[in-house]
This record gives structure tokens, C-alpha cells and sequence, in this order.
């Protein structure tokens, strides 16, 4: 009975099967990094798209001369009735409205749907709001204007990029 106990018969095949069950492991932990990467890169091209979107809508209030900022009512009236959109910190009632000689040119425009460097949909939400700030340099309670555009994933409305910007009589 103890010579029976120390051959070593059916050993080979015990390791061979510990060593397949790690090297399983690791390869199961390799394709979990490879996953989480592929999505962290997606999240960031997302990301990186509506930041380009954000600073885009942006340069076109940059554009303008500081009577001419402001969004179509129109377009803002829609607006109004959109959930999401009334929902955002940015949101105020009084938005600064004109009646543009086209509503859906980009900067009229209070929300629109766009598709991104990245061939995906955002939607680029804006805002503009008179404010009274006080700035050294600038008089005190003078009146400016608060641009803010968000841009959200158009699948679930999630917020990727938020920009503001103010903007004062004296840029023209």
C-alpha cells in the first residue's frame, strides 16, 4: 500500500490541468484589459467630438456683433417644450431672442441635431441670458450676455461637453 502511494501516476494530467486553468485566467484578464480599453477610447472620442461641436457652435457667437447674439423665438418657443432642454442649469426663461431671417442657421438655432467628426449624432443645445456682472475693468451691474452650449449624446441625451462664455457691449 505505501509503495501503491508513492508512484506518481496521474500527476502529469493534475498539473496539466492547473496549468491550463491559469493560463486561462490570463488570457481571460488580458481580454477584460483589451475590452475596458476599447471602451475608454470610445468614451473619449466621444467626448473629444462634442468638444469640437461645443467650441464650433461657440465661434459662431464669436462672430457676431454683441446686438446680433441671440437665438430665433421660434426656435426657442420648441425649445421650451422640451424637457431636456428646460431641465439644464444653463435654462432661464427669459433667453435673448431675435427673429432671424432664417431660424435654422446654426447660431439661431436653440437646439439642433449634428452629426460629429466621428459620424455620430449629438445634439447642441444653447443658451443666452442676459446677465449683470461684476468685473474689474468693467462697470459695476453692466449688462452681458452668458452663451452657454451643451452638447449631449442624441441616443441616450447624456451631457459629453459644456461651454460658456460671456460676452460685453464693448466687443461691438
Amino acid at each position: 500500500m505505501f509503495a501503491r502511494l508513492r508512484t506518481e501516476k496521474g500527476f502529469g494530467l493534475i498539473e496539466l490541468l492547473l496549468s491550463m486553468v491559469m493560463l486561462n485566467i490570463g488570457i481571460l484578464a488580458v481580454v477584460a484589459g483589451f475590452s475596458s480599453g476599447a471602451l475608454a477610447l470610445k468614451r473619449a472620442s466621444e467626448t473629444s467630438s462634442a468638444s469640437v461641436l461645443a467650441d464650433k457652435q461657440m465661434e459662431l457667437y464669436r462672430a457676431l456683433l454683441y446686438a446680433n447674439i441671440a437665438l430665433d423665438a421660434s426656435a426657442v418657443a420648441t425649445a421650451q417644450g422640451n424637457a431636456v432642454y428646460t431641465s439644464d442649469t444653463a435654462y432661464n426663461s427669459s433667453q435673448v431672442t431675435v427673429t432671424c431671417g432664417t431660424p435654422s442657421d446654426p447660431e439661431c438655432s436653440a437646439t439642433r441635431t449634428v452629426t460629429g467628426p466621428d459620424n455620430r449624432s449629438y445634439r447642441v443645445d444653447t443658451y443666452i441670458v442676459v446677465d449683470k456682472i461684476n468685473v474689474s475693468g468693467l462697470p459695476v451691474g453692466r449688462n452681458v450676455k452668458r452663451v452657454t452650449v451643451v452638447v449631449r449624446r442624441s441616443s441616450d441625451l447624456r451631457t459629453l461637453a459644456r461651454v460658456s462664455s460671456i460676452f460685453d457691449q464693448s466687443t461691438g
